[in-house]
Parts: structure tokens; sequence; C-alpha cells
């Protein structure tokens, strides 16, 4: 399937569901101080249905060595998501998968392989820096977050040529409550894009 997809700050059976059942590439599940903040026990309860299918993946946010040790213990996560700066300073287990957030298109001298590119604040809606991104997608496996929803992510596929996207408030009802419709939209337009943007490439 062409194209990586993230659904992100999941916090009910609903939404997990329809992440699923739409075809998503990866569930994100929230650590960090957010309306989406869901505790380890809650977050593995709510990953059962995905595991052996599509990546769960740890996000958090300058997370202390204590607080990422309860997350990996109590939830099991397949990544690590968080900032760039944190990896340096956490003890993490070889075999656990890392995505590294960049906010500044500066920073990606620092980092190889894939890596997430995001807006200032995570989860608020703010559209990231599309044409930094596309500058960075050129040379890196990215995956673009910030501000993206069913209305814009055709957009921000023509602009940024991602190898992914990740998308948490754009597929809300209101804060912090995803929308199985909306969830549905994005990941059909999202996949509508990657397949437009492959056939594009081969022909």
């Amino acid at each position: 399937m062409v194209g990586f997809i993230k659904i992100c700050g999941l916090r009910d059976a609903a939404a997990v569901d329809a992440a699923l059942q739409s075809g998503a590439d990866a569930l994100g599940f929230v650590f960090a101080p957010s309306v989406r903040r869901v505790t380890p026990a809650q977050a593995a309860a709510l990953a059962e249905p995905a595991r052996g299918r599509v990546p769960c993946i740890a996000v958090m946010l300058h997370p202390t060595q204590a607080d990422c040790d309860d997350v990996l213990q109590g939830f099991a996560p397949d990544v690590l998501q968080t900032d760039i700066d944190d990896f340096a300073v956490l003890h993490l287990p070889a075999q656990l998968q890392r995505l590294p957030v960049l906010r500044d298109a500066a920073r990606a001298t620092a980092v190889s392989g894939r890596i997430l590119f995001e807006g200032p604040r995570s989860g608020t809606g703010q559209v990231a820096d599309w044409s930094a991104a596309a500058h960075l997608a050129a040379d890196h496996e990215l995956v673009l977050a910030g501000g993206l929803s069913p209305d814009n992510i055709t957009a921000a596929l023509l602009a940024v040529h991602p190898f992914g996207v990740d998308v948490s408030s754009g597929v809300e009802s209101s804060p912090g409550h995803k929308d199985p419709q909306r969830i549905a939209e994005f990941i059909s337009r999202a996949r509508a894009g990657f397949a437009w943007r492959a056939e594009e490439k081969r022909a």
C-alpha cells in the first residue's frame, strides 16, 4: 500500500476501530499533557485490537526517564515518538523503534532515517511549515504532521511529497473526541493522494 498514515491521539474504542477499518498504518497514543492524554493501562486496552496489525506508537514530549519507563512497561509500544533532543537523554531498549520529532528544519542534519515534522506545538491544529517540510522530504523519510485534516490533506501531499502523514485534531468533532467519519474520510483522501502521486512518478 502506498503512503504511511498515522491516526494519533486515540482515546476510545470506536476511534481505534474506525482507524483500523479504514486502513490506518499506525496508531498513536498520547502520554504528554493534552486533552488526548491516556494512561499506559488505558492505551494498552485500546491498542489490543491493533497488536500485530499496525504499529502502536507512544507519543511523548520531554518525558522523564521514570515517565518513559512507566509507558514502556504498561503499554509496551512498538515505537516511541518524542522530540529529537529527548532521545539523547533517555535510556531505551535497543529493539524499540524511534520516531524523532523535528519542529525546525535546521535540526534535520542531526538525524537520519524516518522523522516526523511538526508545527511549533503538537495537537493544536497549527499547520506546519510546508515549504520547509518539502525540502526535508527530498532527503528524509518524512512524516508530515501539524494541522492536517480531510480538507487540506490533498494540498499537503502535493506541496510536501511526504513519505507519510499524521493527523490528530483534524479528525475530531471537538478537542480530544475523534469522529469516526472524519477518520475514514481523511484516510480515504490521503490514500487517493498517495496513489495519484505514485502514478505520476511512474508516468
